[in-house]
């Protein structure tokens, strides 16, 4: 293993000797601040060095994040078939020019500076020189604390190890204690932040749950292995949560996803500023909408003893409406009555026709008329 990462350790180590020669210059070369600025300057070195990669792992999520809807449609149609549904898939990627590992290649891309810088700490703590450091920075390195705690120091380390680098075991664990937890919450944050943030919350996809179940996975990964980290990998990995963290919040104000939250925030600033220019249509909707929200009045409550006043007057009102009515069905019966006596005092009894008729009058509603004499002729 050292053989093969051998040309990687003299890099790595290159590297910081060149930044603790110019940290040297500010502060005590065997101070923890010249190795601890060292590291982290190697960090923003790597990661300006990864940026391109950053940029594509930003696009290859979004672009996962668009294909899920027809992702789990390709898994509905062919369940039961698993090699045609990786020929679909692989066939959605070619199409759309995604690549589903692109989103890890920053995380791969420095792995190897990661066990590079693991691997020469471990040499420094075993005072064994590695690549460019010498006997004489090796010395060096020993000598300088982050906090009281040893570069090379771990919160696993016996008593004996850390008395040997000069140190107490509760300094040493106070602060890895403090740099693991900060290191956890770093990257809690950063995973929170684009679930919250830069996420189309319209589409539930299994993407997103996902990305929910990383957002709690990775905080306590970071947290079981980081008491195998030496103080100086601590440094290097909280520094590199710390730049994810800035530079994500970075791209989400600039460039969010459409239809995230981070998106409509962005929106609302641009028209606040005069910078985004709307369609003419879309622009009269919303004053359209404004103006009728504005202008629609809800009724008001009438109190309980107005409503008891209308109560009162409609029953009165509904009471005469039926004694009107009841007047005039009795007056209807009297006239109903008074027409068969009208009719044989102008002639007798009426004819069987002139009854049917007048029965038939009375049934339907209708006025009866008066009754026609007999003819002489048929008396």
């Amino acid at each position: 293993m050292d053989t093969i990462l051998n040309p990687l350790y003299y890099a790595v180590s290159w590297i910081i000797v060149q930044f603790h020669s110019f940290y040297s210059l500010i502060f005590d070369k065997n101070s923890g601040a010249a190795w601890g600025l060292s590291i982290v300057s190697l960090v923003v070195l790597i990661r300006i060095c990864l940026i391109p990669l950053f940029v594509k792992q930003i696009k290859s999520t979004r672009n996962m994040q668009a294909l899920q809807p027809k992702m789990k449609a390709i898994q509905e149609r062919y369940k039961s078939d698993k090699q045609r549904q990786s020929e679909e898939m692989m066939k959605l990627y070619k199409e759309t020019g995604t690549n589903p590992l692109s989103s890890c290649l920053p995380i791969l891309a420095q792995s190897p500076f990661f066990i590079a810088l693991y691997q020469v700490l471990n040499h420094i703590a075993n005072n064994e020189t590695v690549g460019v450091i010498n006997q004489s920075l090796l010395d060096s390195a020993n000598k300088a604390h982050i906090f009281g705690a040893p570069l090379a120091a771990k919160f696993m380390d016996s008593a004996e190890k850390i008395e040997s680098l000069g140190a107490s075991l509760t300094d040493v664990r106070v602060v890895t204690v403090i740099m693991i937890v900060l290191m956890s919450a770093s990257q809690f944050y950063t995973q929170r932040q684009l679930m919250t943030k830069n996420v189309d919350l319209t589409v539930k996809t299994p993407f997103m749950q996902q990305q929910k179940m990383l957002m709690y996975v990775f905080p306590i990964m970071f947290a079981v292995f980081g008491i195998n980290f030496p103080v100086g990998v601590l440094v290097y990995w909280l520094t590199t949560n710390v730049w994810t963290m800035g530079q994500q919040m970075f791209v989400i104000r600039r460039n969010p996803t459409p239809g995230s939250k981070a998106f409509t925030e962005r929106q609302e600033r641009l028209r606040a500023q005069g910078k985004l220019v709307e369609a003419p249509a879309e622009v009269e909707a919303k004053k359209a909408a404004e103006e009728a929200r504005q202008n629609r009045q809800q009724p008001k409550r009438q109190p309980k003893s107005k409503r008891q006043t209308t109560t009162g007057a409609a029953g009165g009102a509904q009471g005469r409406t039926r004694a009107g009515s009841g007047q005039d069905a009795s007056k209807k019966q009297s006239l109903e009555k008074k027409a068969p006596q009208d009719s044989k005092a102008n002639g007798g009894t009426p004819a069987k026709g002139g009854s049917a008729s007048g029965s038939r009058n009375t049934k339907s509603g209708q006025r009866k008329g008066q009754q026609r004499p007999k003819h002489p002729s048929k008396k």
